[in-house]
């Protein structure tokens, strides 16, 4: 299952994280899949098990 790039991105912004939600609007593809990009959601430090129970937009 894929989780929505803007689901990541509000997620770093409710942080006060905007530098970083910003890389995230530039960088990932418009769909997440959480087994390939494990390691950078590890760096991000969002957990895919939490990403992927959550309703995407």
């Amino acid at each position: 299952m894929k989780i929505a790039r803007q689901f990541i991105v509000s997620i770093r912004r409710r942080r006060g994280q905007q530098v970083r939600a910003d890389w995230v609007e530039r960088e990932l593809p418009e769909r997440v899949d959480p087994t390939e990009q494990a390691g950078l959601l590890a760096i991000l430090r969002l957990d895919p098990a939490d990403l992927v129970d959550a309703p995407s937009p």
